[in-house]
């Protein structure tokens, strides 16, 4: 191909991987569902307008810089303290949840096309990886949990190491010159050389970053170029040494450069974002593009069949065994056994295989290889990519958050109980020990001033439904009501009043407030006479519940309560009505009709009042 066709060729496919970004933050789908398409249309099975001949030789070695790019971008990103916010589960994943998946796609590829157990171990460590190629773009539009967001980003990054070296490794006994070398040391060897090249670029970028002398007016710029030439030096160094050692190489050097205090950081992670979205959207339309149809063919319906059991049955079974007994919800669990999708590395390194099979006169073996691969890639990252957004609501894993600012003991057992019921908590701390310590108890903790606009901002003042301020300083708290009111706009901002003096001038400036003393008062009267509700309201969220919800649904506006109370499950009652104003709520008779925009108090079993509030707001 003609150098000006190439180069028109390379800018048109950037082109539409821009375009697929914009196109995807449009309809709030993630943009590897466009690339895919684009790449289909492109290629082979479309126009033929770019084929394995496009590009020559240098197509594997242009994967591999995008991959060093994306794996370093997405470790630099995953933070010691979000890993601290599931650390079980995120373990478990890449432990147990990695050889469940190993072996539960390896037997499925055995017993579906009767290849050797060499083959079938090859396609299974390959479809282990999931990786921050896809999940990263499905995060970004789906706004989870932050527990559910870490896990599945550190179980897509540690993934695509272990998967890329494993299938090396595996490979090297289904090759007949290489059938006796030993597995495990392989393994090991490849990951050595990985984290060893990966420390030690991370260490000399963390020197030079720090240390040389660099002009103030290019110093921001001269830090990016330098982060990117370590990304791509740990993966090419570690790459020469052992085939696929460097995915850890750039995986390591990412991770602890991004947990490192480095300067220029936020602009760092900026360049290197923009980066990755171009390197995503060539690679992605370029390998899309390659794809044979005659792979595709080869495996036919059976290769249908080993994706539906790994996205169906393996990757559930995984997910609910990796996260029992820890704090996720049964919704959650179930959005991260749905949403699995496998990625570039699967990708790249089936290619490579693929070709090296063909040399060897293996032709079926390449075809299912090939073939088992992309199809898990393209059906997994376009169904699981497109339906991640309606899924994540359906099942009601996109709360908006609760920022709780104050992180001793008042700040901790309203998070317990406010993430008893399914909220987004988000505990920011000043103090570094406290803070310490609430991760410690499993919660989601940012340490920094909750007075400062920035801080509020870092902690999801943006996307927050509700900010309280529960500290020990009443002007601290005051501040920091006005703030969320003010330059975030936070629809619920209440504030503690630890002096009751201070109540009224709190309210006078419109922030509802809870005065510490009143509320004990409150306390120490309703157990005296009222202890039976006093007790079961202090097991809310256990096993019974009361939500307030904004009336919008067209079912039941315009009816009395008379017709709507039997329309709610058995276990929940309609308790409160009110008009949109939180002091003139009423205990409602059967005659009285709910309109819209009512605000209604829900009480009962915590699943029966979860189905009444689907039906009072379906949105």
């Amino acid at each position: 191909m003609a150098e000006s066709t190439l180069l028109l060729l390379v800018a048109g496919i950037i082109a539409i991987g821009v375009l697929a970004q914009i196109l995807a933050d449009r309809l709030q789908v993630p943009a590897i569902v466009f690339y895919i398409v684009a790449g289909l249309v492109l290629g082979q099975p479309g126009l033929d307008i770019v084929t394995e001949d496009t590009f020559g030789g240098a197509l594997s070695t242009v994967v591999g810089f995008a991959v060093a790019i994306i794996v370093f971008e997405g470790a630099f990103h995953l933070k010691i303290e979000r890993i601290k916010a599931a650390p079980q589960a995120a373990l478990r994943l890449v432990t147990v949840g990695a050889v469940i998946a190993l072996a539960g796609t390896a037997l499925a590829v055995r017993l579906v096309f009767g290849v050797s157990w060499n083959l079938s171990l090859v396609i299974g460590s390959l479809l282990v990886a999931t990786g921050p190629t896809v999940v990263t773009p499905i995060l970004s539009i789906v706004p989870v949990r932050d527990r559910v967001a870490t896990a599945l980003e550190f179980e897509g990054i540690v993934n695509d190491v272990t998967a890329a070296i494993l299938a090396v490794v595996f490979f090297q006994t289904v090759l007949p010159e290489t059938a006796g070398n030993d597995i495990v040391r392989g393994f090991v060897t490849r990951l050595g050389i990985g984290l060893l090249f990966g420390v030690v670029v991370a260490g000399a970028v963390y020197y030079l970053l720090r240390y040389v002398d660099l002009s103030p007016g290019d110093a921001p710029r001269n830090a990016r170029l330098l982060v990117l030439a370590g990304a791509l030096v740990a993966f090419a160094a570690a790459n020469f040494e052992a085939t696929e050692a460097g995915v850890a190489a750039a995986a390591t050097a990412g991770f602890l450069l991004g947990n490192a205090d480095v300067p220029y950081e936020a602009e760092i992670e900026a360049f290197k974002g923009d980066l990755t979205l171009l390197v995503l959207a060539f690679v992605f339309i370029g390998l899309a593009a390659l794809l044979e149809p005659a792979a595709l063919v080869e495996v036919g319906v059976g290769g249908l069949v080993v994706v539906a059991a790994i996205a169906l049955v393996i990757r559930p079974v995984l997910v609910f065994l990796s996260t029992a007994g820890d704090r996720f919800t049964r919704q959650e669990r179930t959005f991260m056994s749905l949403v699995g999708p496998r990625g570039i590395i699967p990708a790249s390194v089936a290619t490579l295989f693929a070709v090296q099979l063909q040399n060897a006169n293996l032709v079926r073996e390449a075809n299912v290889l090939l073939g088992t691969v992309f199809l898990a890639i393209l059906l997994t990252a376009v169904f699981e990519g497109g339906l991640a957004r309606h899924l994540a609501r359906y099942l009601n894993v996109i709360p908006m958050r609760v920022i709780i600012v104050g992180g001793g003991r008042v700040g901790r057992s309203l998070a317990e109980r406010l993430e008893n019921r399914g909220e987004n908590v988000v505990i920011l701390e000043e103090d570094e020990s406290t803070a310490q310590a609430a991760r410690n108890a499993g919660y989601t903790a940012i340490i920094g001033d909750g007075t400062d606009t920035e801080v509020l901002r870092e902690a999801g003042a943006d996307n927050a439904k509700t900010v309280v301020a529960a500290t020990g300083d009443d002007d601290a708290n005051l501040l920091v009501a006005q703030l969320s009111s003010s330059k975030f706009d936070v629809e619920n901002v209440i504030a503690r009043a630890n002096n009751p003096d201070n109540v009224d001038a709190f309210e006078d400036l419109g922030v509802r407030t809870i005065s510490s003393s009143m509320a004990t008062a409150w306390a120490i009267d309703n157990q005296i006479e009222r202890p039976a509700i006093a007790h079961w309201m202090t097991d809310v969220g256990q096993s019974g519940d009361v939500q307030e919800v904004e009336v919008t649904s067209e079912k039941i506006a315009g009816k009395p309560v008379r017709e709507v109370g039997p329309m709610l499950p058995d276990a929940c009652l309609i308790a409160l009505v009110g008009k949109g104003d939180y002091t003139t709520a009423e205990v409602p008779g059967p005659d009285y009709v709910i309109e819209l925009g009512d605000h209604v108090t829900l009480l009962g079993q915590r699943e029966a009042v979860r189905e009444g509030m689907k039906l009072v707001d379906p949105d």
